[in-house]
């Protein structure tokens, strides 16, 4: 074939046949390094198959160290459940402006009769008048508390669970079981509450001054609780201690 000029064509081009040679070429050389790259990824997926991959890296020493401080803090739960039936009882010294203060004084029995109305008015009674007098009321139980305690036996029984379950991964319990089940005794604790019924609580109050009446001490044994939320009604201070008046006071 004679172009224009009168040249041959396929001696003035590459023809089609040497172009997809080349292209062939081409194709063959971005193939052959092929396995090249496969090599490697054929070897890291051994890796991942094999039983090695599978062996923990944790250190036992340090799962074990945890898991005997989470056992042994583990009674904190009972302990907890049990004092909630009983009252935890302190005794403590408050002091007032005695009747001979500069200002804002009282003498005793204005003292005791602010007291009185007080206990009176959380509904506690005079069981027995003298020197030390003895306040007795009932505290009724409160739904707030069984929840609460409820609440905190599911997380200890949820963490304890979780420890079980990573301790013993290869033990079947029965019936399809696991160790979270173990949550489903939580709300035995608040049930073990709600049945300890109300709680008689007594108070017992002594008064006393000094020798120049300038300052009343009022020694208090009782529920703690309660203490202090009377010292904060009554306005007291702590003997031996300066009260510092908080920013909502």
């Amino acid at each position: 074939l004679l172009s224009s000029n009168g040249t041959n064509a396929f001696t003035s081009q590459p023809s089609l046949v040497r172009k997809q040679q080349q292209r062939m070429n081409g194709r063959t050389n971005m193939v052959a390094p092929m396995p090249e790259l496969m090599e490697p990824l054929n070897g890291i997926s051994s890796l991942l198959l094999s039983d090695d991959a599978m062996v923990p890296t944790y250190s036992k020493a340090s799962y074990y160290t945890t898991l005997g401080v989470y056992i042994m803090s583990f009674p904190g739960i009972y302990s907890q459940i049990k004092r909630s039936t009983v009252a935890k009882t302190k005794r403590k010294t408050y002091v007032t402006p005695g009747e001979q203060a500069t200002s804002g004084g009282q003498d005793l029995r204005q003292t005791a009769g602010e007291i009185m109305a007080y206990m009176k008015a959380n509904n506690y009674e005079v069981v027995e008048a003298g020197e030390v007098i003895t306040f007795r009321g009932l505290v009724q139980k409160s739904t707030s508390q069984a929840f609460f305690l409820t609440f905190c036996t599911a997380l200890g029984m949820a963490s304890l669970a979780l420890v079980l379950q990573i301790q013993f991964i290869d033990i079947k319990l029965p019936l399809g079981l696991n160790w979270f089940y173990l949550v489903l005794l939580s709300p035995y604790a608040g049930l073990y509450y709600w049945r300890s019924g109300d709680r008689v609580d007594d108070i017992k109050v002594k008064l006393a001054s000094n020798e120049g009446d300038t300052e009343n001490e009022i020694t208090i044994e009782g529920n703690d609780d309660e203490l202090d939320r009377m010292w904060r009604a009554m306005n007291w201070s702590e003997k031996g201690m300066v009260r510092i008046a908080g920013a909502l006071e």
